[in-house]
């Protein structure tokens, strides 16, 4: 199961690496998963944590009570961002009211499984519109921000699928591999205003949903891990912080795998 207890906020000196003390961060799809375990790491790194979700207000707000509880700084704000338009509005206006959007974490998104010839095509649609349109509306929102402060950090989440395809998951591999290049392309747009755009590739991650496979399709994935293991949402959260730094200032266009070794 997904390891969602984290120590106590770090309250570091200020030779600290990867501080993130004054950044405020929005992280879609944070109401469980990698997004739980990224908002978690980010506040415990000293950022404001913006927690955003579709629908399950009371996962969402089961995260920001956490953080808040371990002295970190989190709020919640709700959309979809398929809904491009009315996402864009609703971190516009959260950058706004705090007067800063540092940090976006494109995280949120849907797999619809099948193989393609018992593929829908509204299914197919619909990934495509979560996990590509939806981070690309995140992403153009944040950009529009961090363009007039000239610095920010854009960090998407695709997947190791994304780059080794997967048997029944065409709409799942093809939505994460666009996202490997709009990351590329991104990367150089906006590297002369001092925006990094970075991509993270998770591997086996352990979760809600991978918690339910069966106990012998769980041993198949491990078995072709190098590492042996399943990662936890944490390390990839890890991965992000440190794409979120200024120590990471001189790295975009990049895709950092968090893997295990699945694939190289």
């Amino acid at each position: 199961m997904l390891n969602t207890a984290a120590p106590a906020v770090l309250r570091g000196s200020e030779n600290s690496m990867f501080d993130l003390t004054g950044k405020v961060a929005l992280v879609t799809g944070a109401s469980r998963g990698i997004g739980r375990a990224t908002a978690e790491v980010l506040a415990e790194r000293g950022a404001q944590v913006v927690i955003n979700y579709v629908s399950n207000e009371a996962a969402a707000r089961e995260v920001a009570d956490g953080i808040q509880a371990r002295g970190g700084k989190a709020e919640l704000v709700q959309f979809d961002v398929a809904a491009g338009d009315v996402a864009e509005k609703a971190i516009a206006e959260v950058a706004k009211r705090l007067g800063r959007l540092d940090i976006v974490v494109a995280n949120a998104g849907i797999s619809i499984d099948g193989l393609l010839l018992r593929l829908k095509e509204d299914d197919f649609d619909r990934v495509l519109n979560v996990n590509v349109k939806g981070a690309v509306a995140s992403a153009r929102a944040g950009i529009k921000v961090m363009m007039r402060a000239k610095t920010g950090r854009i960090i998407f989440i695709s997947s190791v699928v994304g780059e080794a395809g997967n048997v029944g998951q065409t709409a799942y591999a093809a939505s994460k591999a666009a996202i490997l290049g709009v990351t590329k392309s991104l990367a150089k747009e906006y590297a002369s205003r001092n925006i990094t755009v970075n991509a993270v590739t998770p591997g086996y991650i352990d979760s809600d949903m991978t918690s339910q496979l069966p106990e012998e399709i769980r041993a198949a994935i491990v078995g072709a891990v190098p590492l042996g293991r399943t990662g936890t949402g944490r390390e990839v959260g890890a991965a992000i912080a440190f794409l979120a730094s200024d120590e990471a200032s001189y790295i975009t266009g990049h895709t950092l795998r968090v893997n295990g070794g699945m694939y190289m």
